[in-house]
């Protein structure tokens, strides 16, 4: 099919690869514009920006695509037989989605109409879902409200974060949504709406929501910190500086935390890393990043940084 791909990140790029692996024209990709990145800021492209420049395709970095005549213009242009997004960050207009003929097509990563929005896989995350999975829909004007084509089920492991887990969910987006275009050009696809009274929603995440705060459960901070891997990383604050969680687990030592105040060091293990107390249970962190410097073991910081037990991570 004759196709304009728009998307961002390593995980769109991904889905790209596959459609041009299964020998889909791609007219154009669309990304957004380059941003500054890192602590020097410099200018950035996204995955799918640089797999497009390697495959010497036609590229397009709108700012505004509601508002920009010359993007339509070259959109209705080129007369791609279907849009496809993956990631791209954006709500297309009406306009838009207008142009194609077997219209537009997403690849979302939950369950729809569960978890609709910007952020549904850290929000499985953060709500300590047990399964998620990915929908191939057909967009409409509204926010992740498009008719379902497929959709296939996966199960959250322990293990998973958020990159974990989207390197899952695209894995099985891409066969996915070949199969989907298929019945889309054959005329089999079947276009469900979606339950509306099911929706629940998924915000983007907040730099301020990598906080921790120790009075809720080790369960849910665990959570927190499979969740933000990513960004904005779950952290606390040792001698008012930032420091970042990277990995921790659920400890399974009968350790009573009704006799340690939320956020207490209660134990170092060596080699291994240091227990916390938190409002119910214990976290065992393993592996951390102090304020610009490198990922470290969690003992070793405690070592280097004089943390000892009965000291107190604030809330």
């Amino acid at each position: 099919m004759k196709i304009v791909y728009m998307g961002t990140p390593e995980a769109s790029a991904r889905v790209l690869q596959a459609l041009l692996d299964a020998g889909h024209e791609i007219l154009a990709v669309v990304t957004p514009p380059d941003r500054p990145k890192g602590r020097g800021q410099k200018m950035s492209f996204s995955p799918v920006k640089e797999l497009a420049l390697a495959k010497s395709l036609p590229l397009q970095q709108p700012d505004k695509i509601k508002s920009d005549p010359v993007f339509f213009s070259f959109l209705r242009a080129l007369s791609p037989e279907l849009i496809v997004v993956v990631a791209y960050g954006k709500i297309l207009p009406e306009t838009i989605l207008n142009i194609p003929c077997y219209g537009c097509i997403n690849v979302h990563a939950s369950l729809l109409p569960k978890y609709r929005g910007a952020a549904p896989i850290q929000w499985a995350l953060l709500n300590g879902e047990k399964e998620t999975g990915v929908t191939i829909m057909r967009l409409n004007p509204f926010l992740d409200q498009g008719e379902i084509i497929l959709q296939e089920k996966i199960l959250i492991e322990d293990g998973d974060n958020a990159e974990t887990l989207a390197n899952k969910l695209f894995e099985k987006g891409a066969p996915l949504l070949l199969e989907a275009l298929e019945q889309v050009k054959r005329g089999t696809a079947k276009y469900l709406p979606q339950p509306a009274a099911a929706a629940s929603y998924a915000p983007a995440i907040s730099r301020e929501s990598g906080e921790i705060d120790w009075r809720k459960s080790a369960v849910e901070i665990h959570n927190r910190i499979r969740a933000l891997i990513a960004w904005p990383m779950a952290h606390t604050f040792y001698r008012e500086k930032i420091l970042k969680i990277w990995q921790a687990e659920i400890s399974p030592l009968d350790l009573d935390s009704k006799f340690s105040l939320p956020g207490t060091v209660t134990r170092l293990l060596k080699n291994v890393g240091f227990m916390v107390a938190t409002g119910k249970g214990h976290l065992l962190i393993k592996e951390v990043q102090p304020a610009a410097k490198k990922r470290m073991g969690a003992y070793e910081y405690a070592i280097g940084h004089d943390l000892k037990a009965g000291e107190i991570l604030p809330n």
